[in-house]
């Protein structure tokens, strides 16, 4: 597919526009880490990872800091992806962030 000269993709804006604003993308992910729990969802938490990496160094960078192999932090960051803890809490604290935990909201 031909590229139109001036133009940006999706994922392009999206990664500038989390670059540009850590608190949208610390909520970005916060929503997204949501899903994780459901594992039809699965795939949205770990693609909006993978993009909050793209957006704070990329995949290079975050793998080397965060003591992983590139290769292995594309895998587990896939929609098939299945990051261990280890991995999950190397890469948030890479990124300046870290997990937490909150009671479930249960609506009747």
């Amino acid at each position: 597919m031909k590229k139109l000269v001036g133009t940006v993709s999706h994922d392009e804006r999206e990664i500038d526009e989390l670059r540009d604003d850590r608190e949208l993308a610390v909520a970005y992910l916060k929503v997204a880490m949501e899903s994780l729990d459901d594992p039809n969802d699965r795939a949205a938490g770990l693609l909006a990872l993978r993009a909050i990496v793209e957006a704070y160094g990329g995949f290079a960078a975050v793998a080397e800091e965060a003591g992983v192999s590139r290769e292995s932090l594309y895998r587990s960051l896939s929609p098939d992806g299945n990051p261990t803890l280890k991995t999950l809490l190397a890469v948030l604290k890479t990124l300046k962030m870290r997990l937490s935990i909150a009671p479930e909201e249960h609506h009747s």
